[in-house]
């Protein structure tokens, strides 16, 4: 029997919460980056977000069990977690916190995808296939639709940093892909959350080194970006938003999620004064629109069916 229900204030109060936190992460990164590579900063907010997790475990006697196997799927979608936060990171260098925003957030897009293939309860609807056309010719229409006078830099450098936005974007999918089709979905969601924290740090601390990206220059605001970054971001967040998928109907809190990217734009033109190109925008909002026919599909579903039975009940 689903126990989920509908949102309420303190559903609505804790996302309104967490997607702050979460368009905040790619602005604090860019934010710093000059002082503190963004790989460097994500496998260290890793590791202390590892540490974290597991005390939690602890206080909660959760064991982390390896005897059904469940590690071989968790090292997976862990190096996933980590090659999708290389390239966040290494994207970055390249392109605007805005832009890493949205285009990480075409995830969904490839998990739809992904699990229309693997489960036969995750066909895609009709409505759902203009989605995803949506959202790639959203994609294609902020490459394309580019002014170069108005890019603010290399323009070439721009379009790479977002193209490996998109590949972070389908590598958050293929994570979501691998949990829904392996025994990580019926396990508890901190034992899969500390398997990609900790993969993320053994994997992306060496990388930060071998690509040179070792920059870190102490001062209150990089210890504050640090901290923000592993305690609430990869931490709290993360807890949070795993408690409300339990509680609360998850194509709901898929929607209200959307809000992030928006944010990111938002708070990226606004705190690190990024200009939004005209082509990007409008290529923005059709990549949203698709995401959101895509994850919202029986949210929509349900809404469109209440609306027509509303003068019924008129009657």
């Amino acid at each position: 029997m689903n126990t989920r229900k509908p949102l309420d204030s303190l559903a609505i109060g804790l996302m309104l919460i967490l997607c702050l936190a979460w368009s905040l992460q790619q602005i604090t990164l860019k934010a710093t980056a000059d002082d503190f590579s963004p790989v460097l900063q994500i496998a260290l907010r890793s590791g202390i977000a590892a540490l974290l997790v597991g005390l939690f475990m602890m206080i909660r006697r959760q064991r982390l069990s390896f005897a059904d196997g469940n590690w071989k799927p968790g090292l997976v979608v862990g190096a996933l977690f980590a090659f999708e936060f290389l390239l966040v990171g290494e994207g970055l260098r390249f392109t605007s916190a805005a832009h890493m925003a949205v285009f990480l957030y075409t995830a969904p897009v490839f998990a739809a995808l992904g699990l229309h293939w693997l489960l036969p309860d995750e066909r895609l609807a009709p409505l759902q296939w203009a989605g995803i056309t949506l959202a790639f010719a959203g994609i294609a229409t902020a490459f394309l639709l580019r002014n170069p006078e108005a890019t603010g830099g290399d323009l070439s450098q721009i379009l790479w940093g977002d193209f490996l936005a998109v590949v972070a974007g389908a590598a958050w999918g293929a994570t979501t892909v691998v949990i829904r089709t392996t025994r990580l979905s019926n396990m508890p969601a901190t034992q899969t959350l500390l398997y990609q924290l900790v993969a993320a740090f053994v994997l992306l601390l060496p990388a930060a080194f071998l690509l040179g990206e070792t920059r870190f220059t102490p001062s209150p605001a990089i210890w504050s970006s640090l901290a923000f970054q592993a305690v609430i971001v990869c931490f709290a967040s993360y807890l949070t938003w795993f408690w409300l998928l339990k509680h609360y109907l998850a194509s709901r809190l898929g929607v209200f999620s959307f809000l992030t990217p928006l944010l990111g734009v938002v708070l990226g033109a606004w705190l690190l004064h990024e200009e939004i190109e005209p082509g990007f925008l409008l290529g923005a909002l059709m990549v949203l629109t698709g995401i959101v026919l895509v994850s919202g599909y029986g949210w929509i579903r349900q809404l469109f069916r209440g609306n027509r039975k509303a003068p019924e009940s008129a009657l």
